[in-house]
This record gives structure tokens, C-alpha cells and sequence, in this order.
């Protein structure tokens, strides 16, 4: 049996989808432990996994607070890049930390967060097989699909696609200058480690198995994928592990009206002023809601919103099970609420703010799953009519049928552990077609 080590950014939603495929692997008789700066451990909640502290000297216990608020409220230019800087600052202390981690726990394979460079970088220098996850939307670039950093719709005209085609080209070129305090981190981390020269995330992803949360009918249509990559669909919890979020709320939702899901995610929910006009946009449709603010808001806070028009507000929510009970999901887009809405057949409201949040709005639009508005400047009004428009429309639920059916087909956390096990056997990339066949039988 394996050690594997996880390499991936200090964001809790990253930690559960990734904390899921581990809890897989152990249950199969591997041993895996997460590898970052000490403060990441409470995101680390099964006492089966193992959590190593690195890097205490530049990103010392109650230093990951601060930057969760940068990155959840970057502000203007200066407070992006400083976002940035953090991003180049966490990848250049985990390519120095690392190697002593990998050898003091003994570990034979890395599991890396596509969103995290470091976790391939030093796994390439010491000679060990890594898979690349994409817990997010996959950084995996390619001609004509814009970055998913991006809010661009895809155009189905041959013609509109050539000038799109241009305007992602232009994108991409002010996102890399953007990104240069990171590439730079990238850059000279793997001329240290003795590797051939890269500067993007999608330039440290695994020659070996690559997996995504998400499943190809609803990505923008991809012709240069490797044959490395699988779109495995959600990674949730299996098991004995399935039912760790029983406790969680979930409503008495009443017979014969809507019923309205609002949630922001871990690192958005003390947007007070947005939920607030969700609130309002509900109470004009006389419409059930239930907000899960993820503990971003104080009891003060939650009284505002039920005199706005909510007629629950709590912290955390059975995401899946209220999802199961909704009409309609309020959602900044982030991939996992996403991925659930779509398991639920829910149809979604994407209010993106931030990260890949525009591009995976795009994508909803795209496939016809939901409507997309501006977090921050669509007015309760405006809400009212798009969730009138979810609530009425019967061809969101249809599409919504189709796409479900793809991703209950596509394998979860247990085909994404088949993958890796198997390239870890062999050491070679799997074979995907007897890999499926396997999983469908």
C-alpha cells in the first residue's frame, strides 16, 4: 500500500473535495497525508488523514486568516496583485519544504491540486508519480477555450468564434502579465529543482493521470485534452464517510411554494448586502429561502436577513440534501455547489465574484443549466425576474435531466482512486477504456 502525500492551496472547499478522494484511498488500505502551513490542518477533518506542518518560519499559525480575507475581498489592483503575491509566496515555501516533508514522512506518490504548482514540481525533481487534480475549473489550456478566470460566453457561429477566438487570445495575454509575480515563483522554483523551464500552472500538471470534478458536457466543447484526462464528476465523500454532513440543517420546507437555496461558499458568505438582495428578491416572489452564510455573518446579521425576506438563515446547510429539496440555487458559482445543483437537477443563479467563478457562470449559461447576473450590481428587481425565469421555464430542468444522467455516469471518488492506483501500479497512464468498462459494469 501507498503514502500519499496532498499537495494543494489552503481553501477548505479544495481540502473537502480532495479530503473525499483521501478518505477513498484509505479506506482501500492507503495511508495519505496533507502536506501545508500549520493553520491548513483544520481544514483536515477525518482522523484518518494524516496533516504535516511546513513552512512555520514565513507562514506562521493565525497568518491564513488574513489571506483568505485578500483573497475573498481583493479590492482593486493593489489588492489583486497582492492576492498574487500570496499565491507566489505559498508555491515558493512549499518547493522549499517539501522535499524534507516527502522524505521525513516517507511518502511514494503526490496527489497536486492543479491549483497549487508545487505539488508537481517537486514530485517531478525526486522522480515520484503525482496526479494532477482539478478541483476548480481545469487550467489545461487549449487554442479557442478561454481561461476560466475568464466571463466569456462561447459562440456558436463559425465566424463569432474567430472573433472570440481573439478577444480570449488578448485575455490571456493580460492575465499571464498579471500573474507574473507567480510565474516567476514557478519559474525560478523549477530551475532550482533542476527542471525544464515552465511558468504556468498548466505547465506542472502530471504526464500520468490527470482528473477534474467536472464532466465534458459541461466545459465548452475541448479538442486537445490529454488522453491523461478524465472528467470524473464530483469528488464526494463515500462509504462510511457519506454521512459526515447529517448533522447539518436541513428546512421543513412547506408544500406549494418555492423553494430557494442561497449560498456564496466558505470564503463569500459574510456578503451581507448580497444575500440581502437575494432576501428581497424572494419575498417579492413569495418564495421559500434558505441562506447558508458558512459562518460569515453574526446573529445580527442573520436578523437582517429574515426581516429582508428569508425564511431561514443559518451557518452551514446539508448542501446536498437541500439541494435535493430546491427549486432554484442562488450561487456565486463556485465548482462544487455547481457540481451538486447539477447531481439535484437544480437550476442555478450564478452570481460569480471571483477565482473561476466567471468562467464555470459561463459554462452554466452555455449548457443551459441557469442564468447568470452581476453579483454586484443586479439589484433585487432584476434577481426577481431571473428567478421567476428558473422557476417557470421548463427547458433548465431539461437539460438539467440530461446532464445528471452524464455525471452519475462519469465515476466520482471512486473512479478517480481506480485512475490513480492503477498509473501508481503500473507506473504507466492507465488505460481508460478498460477503466470505464470496469466502472460501468
Amino acid at each position: 500500500m501507498a503514502h500519499f502525500g496532498v499537495v494543494a492551496p489552503a481553501f477548505y472547499s479544495h481540502y473537502s473535495a480532495l479530503g473525499a478522494l483521501a478518505g477513498e484511498l484509505v479506506d482501500r488500505g492507503h495511508r495519505v497525508s496533507f502536506v501545508h502551513r500549520p493553520d491548513a490542518a483544520a481544514y483536515v477533518k477525518d482522523p484518518q488523514l494524516g496533516f504535516h506542518a511546513v513552512g512555520a518560519a514565513t507562514h506562521p499559525p493565525g497568518s491564513l486568516a488574513a489571506a483568505l480575507e485578500r483573497a475573498a475581498n481583493p479590492g482593486g489592483p493593489l489588492g489583486l496583485r497582492r492576492v498574487i503575491l500570496d499565491m507566489a509566496a505559498g508555491t515558493d515555501m512549499l518547493c522549499r519544504e517539501l522535499p524534507r516533508a516527502i522524505d521525513t514522512l516517507g511518502i511514494d506518490a503526490i496527489i497536486a491540486d492543479q491549483m497549487e504548482a508545487a505539488g508537481g514540481l517537486v514530485a517531478e525533481s525526486l522522480g515520484l508519480p503525482f496526479v494532477s487534480v482539478a478541483c476548480a475549473l481545469p487550467v489545461n489550456r487549449e487554442p479557442g477555450i478561454p481561461l476560466p478566470v475568464m466571463p466569456f460566453d462561447y459562440p456558436e457561429g463559425e465566424h463569432e468564434r474567430e472573433r472570440a477566438h481573439k478577444i480570449y487570445e488578448g485575455s490571456t495575454r493580460v492575465y499571464d502579465w498579471m500573474m507574473t509575480p507567480h510565474r516567476r515563483a514557478i519559474a525560478a522554483n523549477a530551475r532550482r529543482l533542476g527542471l525544464p523551464a515552465r511558468d504556468g500552472l498548466h505547465e506542472c500538471l502530471s504526464p500520468l493521470v490527470q482528473v477534474s470534478q467536472t464532466v465534458a458536457a459541461f466545459d465548452f466543447p475541448r479538442r486537445a485534452l490529454p488522453p491523461h484526462f478524465h472528467h470524473v464528476g464530483p469528488l464526494r465523500p463515500t462509504g462510511r464517510h457519506a454521512g459526515a454532513a447529517a448533522q447539518q440543517f436541513v428546512p421543513e420546507v412547506a408544500a406549494g411554494r418555492p423553494f430557494v437555496f442561497a449560498s456564496l461558499g466558505t470564503m463569500q458568505g459574510g456578503r451581507l448586502a448580497l444575500f440581502k438582495r437575494i432576501a428581497q428578491a424572494c419575498r417579492a416572489l413569495d418564495v421559500q429561502l434558505l441562506v447558508a452564510h458558512c459562518g460569515g455573518l453574526d446573529a445580527r446579521q442573520e436578523a437582517v436577513l429574515a426581516q429582508a425576506g428569508a425564511t431561514w438563515v443559518c451557518a452551514f446547510a446539508d448542501q446536498q440534501a437541500v439541494l435535493e429539496r430546491a427549486d432554484v440555487v442562488v450561487s456565486h458559482a463556485g465548482s462544487n455547489t455547481v457540481m451538486d445543483a447539477i447531481a439535484a437537477r437544480t437550476p442555478i443563479l450564478a452570481l460569480p465574484i471571483a477565482f473561476d467563478q466567471p468562467g464555470a457562470a459561463a459554462r452554466v449559461v452555455h449548457a443551459g443549466l441557469g442564468l447568470k447576473a452581476s453579483a454586484r450590481f443586479t439589484g433585487s428587481a432584476g434577481l426577481a425576474r431571473l428567478l421567476r425565469r428558473l422557476l417557470d421555464e421548463p427547458g433548465f430542468g431539461a437539460r438539467l435531466d440530461a446532464l445528471s444522467a452524464s455525471l452519475a455516469q462519469a465515476g466520482g471518488t471512486r473512479r478517480a482512486a481506480d485512475l490513480i492506483e492503477a498509473a501508481l501500479q503500473t507506473g504507466r497512464r492507465p488505460d481508460a477504456s478498460t477503466l470505464d468498462m470496469a466502472h460501468l459494469g
